[in-house]
């Protein structure tokens, strides 16, 4: 099996997976890199963080794991395989979704999809956090980051640079 083919059966897979958005299949991601490519820990932390800068939706982290695995064509059939997939199937889904607007079968789905979702996107930051979380240093980062979240009118964007720019203060005064 090819190593494009593999990133296609591996990212379309997760693609379909993804119920509750991206986030949902982070340790389920992370578990199958590392099955069938080698990623480490530490390769997905910083591919997922990279991705999170970028603009655009916030599962892009997959065209740098894929560019990570197999170069620029890797990154290309990372991100089709990721978001092809998932589109059709919300295109098909929606349509269904309409036509039964009225159902008590639609309500109660959407109440019992509501905190499975929940719980795989939170699965997913204990992924991230597991990894990124190493020392008292990045405990701070992260709670600092978590309080400014909460208190001020500061964008995700401007806290992720300002929590890099700590991070790089910090290793460099050490």
């Amino acid at each position: 099996m090819t190593l494009q083919w593999q990133l296609t059966e591996v990212f379309s897979m997760l693609s379909l997976l993804a119920v509750g958005g991206g986030t949902a299949v982070l340790p389920e991601m992370q578990s199958m890199l590392h099955q069938h490519f080698g990623f480490s820990h530490t390769q997905f932390v910083h591919a997922y963080s990279m991705g999170q800068i970028a603009p655009g939706p916030n599962m892009l982290s997959v065209l740098i794991m894929g560019e990570l695995i197999d170069g620029l064509s890797g990154a290309a059939v990372a991100l089709l395989a990721f978001f092809v997939p998932s589109s059709i199937l919300c295109v098909v889904a929606g349509r269904l979704w309409a036509m039964f607007k009225d159902s008590p079968w639609r309500h109660s789905l959407e109440r019992t999809l509501a905190p499975i979702s929940l719980g795989l996107m939170c699965s997913g930051l204990y992924t991230v956090a597991h990894e990124a979380l190493v020392s008292i240093q990045t405990y701070l980062i992260a709670a600092g980051v978590l309080f400014l979240l909460f208190k001020s009118r500061l964008s995700s964007v401007t806290l992720i640079l300002m929590a890099g720019i700590v991070s790089v203060l910090i290793h460099e005064f050490q």
